[in-house]
């Protein structure tokens, strides 16, 4: 998942979604694909029986119901593109259209995710260390302590006490966007507070001075949306959650999180009888440090989700820092309302004590929890750290550390074009052929299994957790998702660029095949987004067919 799907198109620019480059494939699971035509019309070319000089082997030896969905009229001015290939033998066992490229929506993560884990590792784990800079005597610091910030992507928010990365499968990034996005239970300042508690326990009761959070691993690059930032904290969001008061006309009741000052957050959003319309706005001034919640919520509704960005994470990050040392029992001079004073900062931490350091889980976690929801700030994320490693603090110098990668991989990356890590350039294309090859790659690394294991789960988990939950292919697809879906005012209806599935076909006996399926150019028959859900599970369907389908 990346953008929200608006109805009216956005300007298309670098950094800029067509609208959104990811949706969840949820709501028309029904094992069983739905709305098939019963006189379908003539089948997308190539219809030919044997292979053509592209690869094509066309819609021969497809099950029917596959060709029953691509022959619906809803998608008789659109673009389909299938392969799928044995990865072991190489064999090719159904393709249209491989080498033509496609808007790959949020598909194109199976690539930027690639790229760090092979770079830094599946066990590769982010310490941010704590040091103190200044002359220390007894229990008081008279200087600084300065969070050296190591691009962790959750510090702690999402760990479980097993070391595991929590998610659920309708992230809170998307609470904006669409209904039903929910919080996981862990503390989103867990590493914040952990750091403090190490203080404490160092025997630093007393800072004379400031602290400091040092941004410097890389610039943060507003072309890639959302933007990452060396120090994030519960995804750079204040999560603001909206529950219907005691009866209609009363107050709802209003819960947030993080709670760092000089944040706050107010409400006026009020309780309507069941059935009403639910609608609450959040509007943020002040730099994004005053949230005002407006609105109704219907008595009989679920508890809402909506979230703010924070709008400087790293003042952010200073201030909640100094809130868990006082909480902790170290009291800190400086005001902590006060700016984030980098102009303090050493060049360097060489002979600095450090004393405290957060280790994050290893990076296949982190990876697990981008491919499984969809984690745009996250797959963002992935090019900086590339940048990191090629000892450059500029995001767009992780690009050609990624396509060494794929050249090592063996993975034909003229079959890409990549402008972010998300997959919501308007630029961004990739072929069947290249996400397959992708795919492939990992078939051969002895992290297999892990990786497979990362994506969404056909019936069982992330953004494929509701399709096909009763049909034979239940726990058998395993397969990252994409869409792009802007606005036509022209006809009132919204232009679906591209709607995309790809990965691995569990065909027993130990064999993955890989497979691409995607269709570019449909269109909803109006303007209402949940209209989008049955092209989606078209998609999600076709997955399923294809992986209980014998091989012709």
């Amino acid at each position: 998942m990346s953008r929200p799907i608006h109805p009216a198109p956005a300007p298309l620019r670098r950094g800029t979604a067509v609208a959104c480059a990811a949706l969840l494939f949820v709501a028309l699971a029904s094992g069983t694909a739905t709305g098939a035509d019963p006189t379908p019309a003539p089948p997308p070319s190539p219809s030919a029986t044997k292979p053509s000089a592209t690869g094509d082997t066309g819609l021969a030896g497809l099950d029917p119901r596959i060709t029953e969905i691509m022959r619906k009229p809803d998608y008789r001015n659109a673009q389909w593109g299938l392969l799928q290939t044995d990865p072991e033998s190489g064999r090719v066992v159904h393709s249209l259209f491989p080498e033509q490229f496609f808007i790959p929506g949020s598909t194109a993560k199976l690539i930027s995710v690639s790229g760090p884990w092979h770079t830094l590792g599946a066990d590769h784990r982010f310490v941010t260390p704590l040091y103190a800079v200044g002359a220390r005597d007894g229990a008081t610091l008279t200087g600084d302590l300065d969070l050296v910030a190591q691009g962790d992507l959750t510090m702690g928010g999402r760990t479980r006490p097993d070391g595991t990365v929590a998610y659920t499968d309708l992230d809170h990034t998307y609470a904006n966007d669409f209904p039903g996005a929910t919080l996981t239970p862990e503390n989103p300042l867990a590493g914040i507070d952990r750091l403090a508690r190490q203080v404490r326990d160092s025997g630093i009761t007393r800072v004379d001075g400031d602290v400091i959070v040092d941004s410097r691993l890389f610039v943060p690059d507003p072309e890639l949306v959302p933007t990452p930032t060396p120090l994030i904290i519960n995804d750079n969001l204040i999560d603001l959650m909206t529950t219907p008061g005691d009866r209609p006309g009363a107050d709802a009741r209003l819960d947030w999180r993080p709670k760092v000052a000089p944040y706050q957050v107010t409400s006026a959003v009020k309780t309507v009888a069941a059935g009403k319309p639910t609608a609450v706005t959040v509007t943020a001034t002040d730099g994004g440090t005053r949230i005002r919640l407006t609105g109704t919520i219907a008595a009989d509704s679920a508890p809402l989700l909506r979230t703010s960005p924070i709008g400087d994470p790293a003042a952010f990050g200073r201030v909640a820092l100094i809130e868990a040392l006082e909480r902790a029992g170290v009291h800190v001079t400086a005001d902590p309302s006060g700016p984030n004073p980098v102009g303090r900062l050493p060049r360097d931490y060489d002979g600095r004590p450090r004393v405290a350091a957060y280790t994050s889980p290893p990076y296949a976690q982190y990876a697990k929890l981008i491919l499984k929801v969809s984690h745009n700030l996250g797959a963002n994320l992935g090019i900086c750290l590339l940048a990191v490693t090629a000892k450059n603090d500029q995001c767009p110098a992780g690009f050609p550390v990624l396509a060494d990668f794929l050249d090592e991989a063996g993975v034909d990356r003229e079959q890409a074009q990549l402008m972010d890590g998300r997959g919501g350039n308007p630029a961004d294309r990739a072929t069947p052929q290249v996400l397959v090859q992708m795919l492939a790659y990992w078939q051969r690394t002895p992290d297999a299994r892990l990786f497979r294991e990362a994506l969404p789960i056909l019936g069982v988990d992330g953004l494929l957790a509701e399709n096909c939950r009763s049909c034979p292919a239940r726990g058998k697809v395993f397969a990252k998702t994409g869409a792009a879906v802007g606005g036509d005012a022209l006809n009132d209806r919204l232009a679906v660029g591209a709607i995309t599935i790809a990965g691995y076909l569990d065909k027993g006996g130990g064999r993955f095949d890989t497979f691409y399926a995607g269709v570019n150019g449909a269109s909803t028959p109006g303007a209402d987004p949940t209209e989008v859900l049955a092209i989606t599970n078209d998609l999600a369907m076709i997955a399923a067919y294809l992986q209980e389908s014998s091989s012709p």
